[in-house]
């Protein structure tokens, strides 16, 4: 009886202290180590963005664990296009390539990069639900000039405003810089005012220039840079255009006989004129009066290059120079020059006139710096130093 009670006692004792398992820990008791469940696949780290110019090789890098028996593809993000799967390439574009390494890594390249490769791209794994990330390629273009949208070579009237436009493309958006291609300073009318201030550039893609004067009209580059190299340039010429202005420096020149002499006049116009020499009357209208006429007065008479005449033209832009050389000086070249310029806006002209110096024994030679004066209070002194000298020739004698 005692032996009963003791082993009643220890099967309670043995049923207290260990409970009797549940179904589903027999199951997993039963269960071996390689049975289990495999984890979920999962991302390492991020992708990272990257920027490289047009022509170059771009690489986007996703790197995932325990893949097990899921796929990895590559997707273009606006789209949903799929570019690859695994290490199979499945568009038909042949610059975009795929490379598996070390189990773990999966690159998508793209080669020969143009513009229209810019955007985001997405690593997917193809777990439920599904699970991506994303990375973006930039693409550096260097600047463009469009020059359907860009000013062409531009001639605006004196007084008139203009602007000069020059439109660019390229990644990032390019720096637009005007400069003057003789390298002078650009001169731009201040704001409500009539004084131009000197700037050695403009930033900006449209050249605004107010009340156009003469001194503005030149060359100017329009420089497009955005530090994709190459930077590109394009040639806007300006052309400022006015009447001709004629002025002559010596209005009288004397000079003795045998000698050459030498009559110059300035002119600045625009466009080009045509110039000439004109020796006789003239009147306000150009033309010999019908008084002169009746009396016998020769109109102007054209001078032409030749044995008698050297005729020279020196142009630098809008400004030139008339020179007109009278060669072994006579009496019958005494008398009124013409310089005469004519454009498409009008038409001016200068008058110079050539007397002769008469040189009397006993006068030390006049060298050519003494032989143009200007003003008939030249003359008038020129007049009275030969009446003295004629004066004590006589009283000597």
């Amino acid at each position: 009886m005692d032996k009963f009670y003791t082993l009643v006692l220890a099967a309670l004792i043995v049923t207290t202290q260990c409970p009797i398992p549940t179904h589903t820990q027999m199951l997993n008791a039963f269960v071996e180590p390689n049975m289990q469940l495999d984890p979920d696949p999962e991302f390492i780290g991020t992708i990272n963005n990257v920027t490289f110019p047009a022509g170059r090789e771009a690489i986007l890098t996703c790197s995932v664990r325990n893949l097990g028996k899921n796929k990895v593809g590559w997707l273009r993000a606006s789209d949903q296009t799929v570019l690859a799967l695994q290490g199979r390439v499945v568009t038909h574009n042949a610059r975009i390539s795929v490379m598996h390494e070390d189990m773990h890594t999966w690159k998508l390249k793209i080669s020969k990069l143009r513009e229209s490769d810019r955007g985001c791209y997405m690593c997917q794994i193809n777990t439920s639900p599904m699970k991506k990330q994303v990375g973006c390629i930039d693409v550096q273009v260097p600047p463009d000039i469009i020059n359907e949208e860009s000013s062409s070579d531009l001639a605006v009237q004196e007084g008139e405003d203009a602007t000069l436009v020059c439109k660019a493309t390229g990644n990032p958006t390019p720096r637009v810089t005007w400069r003057r291609e003789d390298g002078e300073m650009i001169l731009l009318r201040k704001p409500g005012s009539r004084e131009l201030m000197r700037v050695e550039s403009y930033q900006g893609p449209a050249l605004k220039l107010a009340r156009l004067e003469r001194r503005q009209m030149g060359a100017y580059l329009c420089i497009a840079s955005n530090d994709v190299p190459p930077a590109v340039s394009k040639r806007v010429s300006l052309s400022v255009q006015f009447a001709p202005m004629v002025r002559a420096p010596s209005q009288l020149l004397g000079t003795p006989l045998g000698s050459d002499v030498q009559l110059e006049c300035q002119v600045e116009a625009s466009p080009s004129p045509v110039s000439y020499w004109l020796k006789g009357a003239r009147t306000s209208s150009g033309f010999t009066s019908n008084s002169a006429l009746e009396t016998g007065q020769p109109g102007p008479e054209m001078l032409l290059d030749g044995p008698k005449y050297s005729i020279t033209e020196k142009r630098d832009g809008y400004r030139g120079i008339m020179l007109l050389t009278v060669r072994s000086f006579s009496p019958s070249d005494v008398g009124t020059y013409h310089c005469v310029s004519t454009n498409s806006l009008g038409r001016a002209e200068g008058t110079l006139r050539l007397y002769e110096i008469k040189l009397h024994p006993g006068i030390a030679t006049i060298n050519d710096d003494q032989l143009n004066f200007i003003g008939d209070s030249e003359i008038y002194c020129i007049s009275l130093l030969s009446s003295n000298v004629q004066d004590k020739s006589a009283a000597n004698n």
